[in-house]
């Protein structure tokens, strides 16, 4: 029997173009869902997210015993989690656009706007860029080397250094990726990413922390 993977629709992610990269990784039982039993028997859960930090917080918040089945699920259960772009940014303690929004607090830091430092340098951080690995916790393993397409103006910043799993370079260093025991986050997107995305997808499905 296929694995359930449960791609949570809570009105903020770029929803068929994940599912269409997970099923081309080999994601055969992706279920697009905002159905808390669902979510609380999957096999396996993503978390995408586009736009605003706040909005997609109360977005999620929104759909009744949706953060509790995911909790659940994940910190009680050990399902294997992907947060993918804002949906990785969720899973700081809070975010610092447009105000103070409380995160999911799973991996502890912030999400804050990205400084300029070069006036060379363009916000949003959008388009391709490297992908460097740093292996420092579980999920890391994960992340390869390679090239990414990215979109974004905020950017987190974990308080423990052990959970970056990945870095890119803008202007300066900023987190590509987080890992926690059985949590990763990313912030490019691998359903934009060609080859390198799929391939991660790919080792996010058969990843058993």
């Amino acid at each position: 029997m296929a694995e359930v993977i449960a791609l949570v629709d809570y009105g903020a992610g770029n929803l068929h173009s994940v599912h269409n990269a997970l099923m081309a990784a080999g994601g055969a039982g992706v279920k697009v869902t905002a159905d808390p039993d669902t979510v609380r028997a999957a096999d396996r859960i993503v978390l995408p997210g586009v736009g605003a930090f706040g909005a997609c917080a109360a977005g999620l918040r929104a759909i009744p015993g949706l953060v509790d089945a995911m909790t659940e699920r994940v910190h009680v259960g050990g399902a294997p989690f992907l947060g993918i772009c804002v949906g990785m940014q969720l899973l700081a303690t809070r975010g610092l656009e447009h105000g103070v929004t409380e995160g999911l607090g799973w991996v502890p830091g912030e999400v804050r706007l990205i400084e300029r430092t070069d006036p060379a340098i363009k916000i949003p951080h959008m388009g391709w860029n490297d992908v460097v690995p740093a292996r420092h916790d579980d999920g890391a393993a994960l992340i390869a080397p390679g090239e990414a397409y990215f979109l974004h103006s905020y950017h987190f910043q974990p308080d423990d250094g052990r959970h970056v799993a990945a870095m890119t370079d803008h202007g300066g260093g900023l987190v590509a990726a987080v890992a926690h025991d059985n949590l990763l986050g990313v912030q490019f997107h691998p359903e934009k990413s060609q080859g390198y995305g799929l391939e991660l997808l790919a080792r996010f499905l058969d990843w058993n922390p």
